[in-house]
């Protein structure tokens, strides 16, 4: 029996309908996205200092997805040994004091030092469409050109004192990415500043001379928390008012007690647009590091801010978890219709709701 030959033609190519270039690019970044997504990726991203990837990182401990949030659990606890080695600098002052201006200054100081350092730019939100103006790239045009500086500017919200909740969070990566000074700018709208003084080791209060407020704008809280004020714009004609504001700053930080690190706040002049007087704020902070190391206060304080911290993120869960319960919206909704009436009163109210739970 004669064998027959194979019909080479049986099976073929048949051309299909080429995907539109754009369709092609879209899913492609569909699969780089979930790639960059996956914990590991940025773990290891971050250990390397990719910029990318830590960004990455940020976006997603920001998010408030719970997807994202498990994600952002395993980021955090794989960075969190690698953390703790940066020296974290508080500044703030009312807005149009140079605070931009400033960190530029201070930023340019220390990449010529051959340090690494990250700006977490608290970025005032609109209180009517709750976006963020996100400007401090801009202000700070040549400080982000710098490849050792991290610029990362996050919306304030409705945060009290102009920090976003997870700042603490986004300074525990930076640390782990290789970050020696991790500088936090805020809003400064002058509503309080507890809470990024419960996150850094140095408060830097930032001042104008000639403003009409060397006293009057002096808070007791804040100036407490502050461990050096700075009067900026200290050039030309403004020399002379500004060692003037100096004089008065010094004398009313004679009236406070001294504080438990033993550090006396000192009181400096600078102009951040000429770099005048740059040097010598690092160098004061360079000792104020020095001292609370060499008395353990440093490490105390930290250990403070993280119990502070512990105990926040358990308010801040059992709030979020009280408001969600559908029974309480609907007795919430109830409440409010009853004050509107004059039925019940905001203790009799809340003790009913919180009754609930």
């Amino acid at each position: 029996m004669k064998r027959t030959k194979k019909n080479k033609n049986t099976l073929k190519e048949v051309k299909g309908i080429i995907s539109p270039a754009t369709i092609q690019k879209q899913s492609i970044q569909k699969i780089q996205s979930k790639r960059l997504s996956d914990p590991k990726t940025l773990i290891a991203g971050i250990k390397e200092s990719s910029i990318s990837l830590l960004s990455k990182a940020i976006t997603i401990v920001e998010s408030t997805k719970p997807a994202h949030q498990e994600v952002a659990q395993e980021i955090i606890k794989a960075c969190l040994p690698l953390s703790g080695n940066s020296i974290r600098i508080g500044i703030t002052g009312v807005p149009g004091v140079g605070k931009s201006t400033f960190i530029e200054s201070l930023g340019k100081h220390l990449t010529n030092m051959g340090k690494k350092v990250a700006v977490l730019a608290v970025d005032p939100s609109s209180s009517l469409h709750k976006g963020s103006i996100l400007g401090d790239k801009t202000r700070m045009e040549n400080l982000v050109k710098n490849p050792s500086v991290y610029i990362r500017p996050s919306a304030s919200g409705n945060t009290l004192g102009g920090v976003t909740k997870k700042t603490r969070e986004t300074i525990l990566l930076c640390e782990a990415a290789g970050f020696d000074v991790i500088l936090i700018e805020t809003v400064g709208v002058g509503q309080s500043e507890t809470a990024v003084h419960s996150m850094v080791d140095f408060f830097l209060l930032l001042k104008l001379a000639g403003a009409g407020d060397e006293l009057q704008g002096i808070k007791r809280g804040i100036i407490e928390m502050a461990d050096a004020i700075v009067i900026n714009k200290a050039d030309g004609e403004m020399i002379a008012i500004a060692e003037m504001a100096k004089n008065a700053f010094n004398n009313a930080l004679h009236l406070y007690p001294q504080k438990e690190n033993q550090w006396t706040p000192k009181v400096f002049t600078c102009s951040a647009l000429h770099d005048i007087g740059i040097k010598e704020i690092w160098h004061l902070i360079e000792d104020f590091i020095q001292l609370t190391q060499k008395n353990t206060s440093f490490e105390k304080k930290r250990l403070e801010q993280d119990i502070f911290w512990l105990y926040d993120t358990i308010n801040e869960n059992l709030k979020d978890s009280f408001y969600k319960k559908p029974a309480i919206e609907k007795a919430l909704h109830e409440q409010i219709l009853l004050l509107q009436n004059k039925k019940t009163t905001p203790y009799e109210a809340a003790s009913l709701l919180l009754a609930m739970q």
